[in-house]
């Protein structure tokens, strides 16, 4: 039986779950939604709030209503060598693919750019990312209480900062919103939603959101439904928090292009509101802060991404694969924050929909008895339609022309999927793939004896 949980302990998942999601490298996004969005903005964020913030709950849900180990437990439902590729990806892409080098490049727009005057901006970088990753990775080699002890306190630091300057943008505005620009002109709630992909937190939620689950049953609370019903409380909690700061950073970018202009980043609208408003004490406080905020996500990023990979290939060690990772993120980072926002894109619109459709697999489950065609089917056709949307996104970003083949797939997606021109082609086939295989799996199940869950194992 379960055990009764208090509002406090609510409370304490709650803070566990926004401290999950809440990175300093992801204020940048809603502060540049908010500057291109512009009168749109509201709109723009319902969307991206659902990817953002709802969809990462989710992800957490998923997980310990799957009653799952972990994410490669999960996953491997659909195949044991899928199960490997797909969470190898995950963790490489919040890794040190693109969230682990995101946090130096954010930290150096925020932190130091506004303060450099006529230095070079590409040697700043260079030798702003080889201190920050240096120091990464000797917190990385030794990972100490300590790190975790400064997190506990940058976040509450942020907000503070944050609040402060929320509040002064609210109270007295730079500007006031200007017209909406490119998708959000015309669809500000699917921009919005896709937005939300550049956030990484269903991906994240869905490797870390064990650490939220074990807490709970630490608790007493061991039911799925028991499980499901406490995270889902405590993540209204974390929610609610998140959507605040979100939209308050949203409705400062709204409101300052007047003043700022229309910047090629969130990093530097932050930057700037905070000049503005607090001048260079204000810009250096946030800039010190947030650097420290992002420099213990670096480190726990790539521990999480050094003892998986030492998991699954024991021969090589943890310490060789902290330094192999450290490296890499250090030379991606010198592409500079835009590049690696725009090249991180098309693998987001190749990973999203696989982890969306598997959130939504999970929680579906039970109802065609975990069979693995159902997860085969739903999971083969997003995959073959997200690829697409991948490399589409992908030859955009380079600025060249679509291979002919790859030209006809789109056009043919473009007549028959509905919502691909909003890059949701994927959504009604993966809802048709579940609905007709798993009603397949109902009707074959009736004809023949109960079999244990998983046997197509």
């Amino acid at each position: 039986m379960d055990s009764k949980l208090s509002m406090k302990a609510y409370l304490i998942i709650g803070t566990m779950l926004f401290a999950l999601f809440f990175g300093a490298g992801n204020l940048i996004f809603p502060a540049q939604l908010g500057q291109y969005a512009g009168e749109n903005v509201w709109m723009a964020m319902a969307g991206f709030l659902t990817t953002g913030v709802g969809l990462p709950l989710l992800g957490i849900l998923a997980i310990g209503f799957s009653k799952s180990r972990d994410l490669q437990d999960l996953s491997s439902r659909v195949h044991p060598v899928y199960g490997l590729l797909f969470t190898a990806a995950l963790y490489l892409t919040i890794g040190p693919f693109f969230a682990l080098p995101r946090t130096a490049a954010v930290s150096y727009e925020v932190g130091i750019v506004p303060f450099l005057g006529e230095v070079s901006m590409t040697a700043g970088l260079i030798v702003f990312s080889i201190i920050f990753f240096a120091v990464s990775l000797l917190l990385s080699l030794n990972p100490t209480q300590m790190v975790e002890s400064i997190g506990k306190f940058l976040a509450p630091a942020i907000l503070v900062v944050l609040g402060i300057l929320l509040v002064a943008a609210f109270f007295s505005p730079m500007g006031e919103a200007g017209p909406a620009q490119e998708g959000y002109a015309s669809g500000a709630f699917l921009t919005g939603f896709t937005e939300g992909y550049n956030t990484m937190d269903a991906l994240a939620s869905l490797v870390f959101g064990i650490i939220v689950i074990s807490a709970v049953r630490k608790m007493g609370v061991t039911s799925p439904k028991g499980i499901l019903k406490a995270t889902l409380r405590s993540g209204v909690v974390a929610a609610a928090l998140l959507a605040v700061v979100y939209s308050g950073i949203a409705f400062l970018g709204a409101t300052s292009t007047s003043q700022l202009g229309l910047l090629e980043t969130g990093g530097s609208v932050l930057s700037g509101a905070s000049s503005h408003y607090f001048g260079t004490f204000g810009a250096l406080l946030l800039a010190v802060i947030i650097t420290l905020a992002c420099l213990t996500t670096a480190v726990g990023l790539t521990v999480a991404n050094a003892e998986f990979f030492h998991k699954l290939t024991p021969g090589i060690s943890y310490r060789t694969y902290v330094f192999i990772f450290t490296v890499f993120s250090l030379v991606v980072t010198n592409a500079g924050l835009s590049n690696i926002i725009t090249y991180s894109i098309p693998v987001l619109m190749f990973l999203y929909p696989l982890a969306i459709v598997l959130i939504m697999l999970a929680f579906l489950s039970p109802l065609f008895n975990h069979s693995r065609i159902v997860y085969v089917s739903a999971i083969g056709v997003t995959f073959f339609i997200a690829i697409v949307d991948g490399l589409k996104t992908l030859t955009g970003s380079l600025g060249v022309a679509n291979p002919t083949w790859l030209q006809s797939v789109i056009d043919f997606y473009s007549e028959v999927l509905p919502l691909y021109a909003d890059g949701l082609g994927w959504l009604v086939p993966a809802l048709a793939a579940i609905l007709i295989s798993g009603v397949a799996v109902r009707l074959r199940s009736r004809g023949e004896a109960k079999s244990p869950a998983f046997t197509n194992r």
